[in-house]
């Protein structure tokens, strides 16, 4: 079916599907796959002139852990480009599989759950690595940046690094969120440029500690594209280039209110005050009536931030809400259970669905997840979030579309943060 279309199915039934194939070992792709993904991969990059830059790479030809920053669908066709001549394994979440997993897995792809920890991931990575002698590509921040900045890059990845011990190479890619942002996916003309850095090398994994490894990952992975584009001067003439940016920047930085921030063309505007910033060719905000307190998109969206941490800490943070709920057992495509309730507060999600006899009920405590999924106009569906058991994930759609979905990522990693270091203290 199409990833488009809405089939309605009970809360039994979907239980009944099989799922995804967790367990399933990676490939080596097929030299004409392998050939049809550089024949696929490589107009788009020389259209974005896509300069790939390797830094201390001389004589790493492979097995070895590719740790890709993520922004856009570009992202893989740079990586493809960018490991040439060799192959690769790819982790991608099952959302990536719809009504293609067959050819995904034969062209590498390893599938995951985003955001929950398990051990097939692991395993299927390490043979990735030792049996395949593949070069294996990560996106630890696990989904596309909201303003280009550097999304969480989960500590648990150095522990991972260290257990493996291969060597670890970076992609840095910049220029990416600047062609494609994630809340207004048509494309823009811009250049781009990527560093592949070797961080790691063999001789360094066997003696570097846990947390030296993870110095380097997350100092790699500081990357910003509105410095880059202020910096190397990329114009910018799209009109609409401000379209929908009150997703992400969803509270006003004059009056404090939220969910009344509205865009279109090159501007965005509070609908309560009236505040209208412009959104020049450079990527910088002016705003027309006062005092610009943000010219720079990342310092108004890391405030917001703030806004959501402090009134987690107040302890006046909570939200419930009638959602729309779907289903994505494996990758046939999404099945909705129907409309329930969202919860969130302190103590993590509960989502609850009714269906006359048969009911839905998920709990995910605050330490569940370090992080969230959220999409914007996902395929008509609307703007929501999603997370996952290990049998399934759950894309949930807000009624009130009014509510930023990305309020609910702020809070899921700032109650984490909280929940964690508060057991740490323990």
């Amino acid at each position: 079916m199409k990833i488009s279309d809405i089939v309605y199915k009970k809360i039994s039934e979907v239980d009944e599907m099989p799922r995804f194939d967790m367990l399933k070992k990676p490939v080596k792709a097929t030299w004409y796959l392998q050939v049809l993904a550089w024949i696929l991969s490589f107009p788009e990059t020389f259209a974005t002139r896509a300069k790939i830059t390797k830094i201390n790479m001389k004589g790493l030809k492979g097995p070895y852990i590719m740790l890709c920053n993520h922004n856009s669908f570009l992202d893989f066709k740079v990586a493809t480009r960018a490991a040439f001549p060799r192959s690769s394994n790819y982790v991608v979440a099952i959302d990536g599989f719809i009504n293609r997993e067959g050819l995904l897995r034969s062209v590498g792809g390893i599938g995951k759950r985003k955001f929950i920890s398990d051990t097939p991931i692991v395993r299927n990575i390490k043979y990735s690595l030792s049996e395949l002698g593949e070069i294996c590509q990560i996106y630890p921040e696990a989904r596309y940046s909201l303003v280009g900045i550097k999304e969480i890059v989960p500590e648990s990845l150095a522990k991972l690094i260290k257990m493996l011990k291969y060597p670890v190479a970076t992609l840095i890619s910049h220029g990416h969120h600047l062609r494609q942002p994630v809340w207004n996916l048509n494309k823009r003309k811009v250049r781009t440029k990527t560093e592949l850095t070797q961080i790691i090398d063999q001789e360094e994994i066997q003696i570097l500690s846990v947390e030296e490894i993870n110095n380097r990952i997350q100092k790699a992975f500081e990357y910003d594209d509105y410095s880059y584009q202020l910096e190397d001067k990329v114009k910018i003439t799209y009109k609409d280039r401000a379209k929908n940016l009150h997703k992400v920047l969803y509270m006003c930085p004059n009056c404090n209110t939220e969910f009344e921030m509205n865009s279109d063309g090159n501007r965005i505007w509070c609908e309560h005050c009236h505040e209208t910033h412009e959104m020049d060719e450079y990527g910088q905000l002016h705003n027309l009536k006062g005092e610009t307190k943000f010219t720079h998109i990342p310092d108004w969206y890391k405030w917001i931030r703030e806004q959501v941490k402090q009134e987690i800490l107040s302890g006046n943070y909570g939200a419930e809400m009638e959602v729309d709920v779907d289903s994505l057992p494996n990758s046939t495509g999404y099945y909705r259970l129907g409309r329930g309730i969202l919860k969130h507060d302190k103590n993590g999600f509960e989502l609850k669905v009714v269906q006359k006899e048969e009911t839905l009920h998920v709990k995910k405590h605050a330490l569940e997840n370090y992080s969230l999924h959220v999409e914007f106009d996902y395929f008509g569906r609307g703007d929501g979030i999603s997370f996952s058991t290990f049998n399934d994930t759950y894309y949930i759609y807000p009624v009130d579309q009014k509510y930023s979905v990305t309020k609910f990522h702020f809070a899921v990693e700032e109650l984490f943060k909280i929940e964690n270091e508060s057991r740490n203290t323990k």
